[in-house]
């Protein structure tokens, strides 16, 4: 199994061993893998989610540029904005409801 983790706003991936896989993007806040592993959300410093495949390539952003966090529930991502609301979005960032 791997992690993503952001070292000075970049996104490693990461064996459980710690051996470096790969680095990609800039500016990251925060990134987690989906549950299969083949999808990557990141949220950026702008404010923005950003969804990159496992190899580094990104998919799409999407989101109104205020995401401080992002987490996946299955197959949509529950991103937190600044004004401490939840957003459930669906893989290609339809707004699907607002908690």
């Amino acid at each position: 199994m791997n992690i993503a983790i952001v070292n000075k706003g970049r996104v490693e991936i990461r064996k459980d061993n710690g051996i470096l896989i790969r680095s990609f993007g800039r500016d990251a806040v925060c990134a987690n893998f989906n549950a299969d592993q083949s999808l990557i959300g990141v949220v950026n410093t702008k404010g923005k989610v950003e969804l990159y495949k496992e190899s580094g390539i990104m998919i799409r952003s999407f989101g109104n540029g205020d995401a401080v966090n992002a987490t996946w529930m299955g197959k949509d991502i529950a991103v937190q904005i600044k004004s401490g609301k939840t957003e459930i979005r669906s893989e290609t960032g339809l707004l699907r409801r607002t908690i």
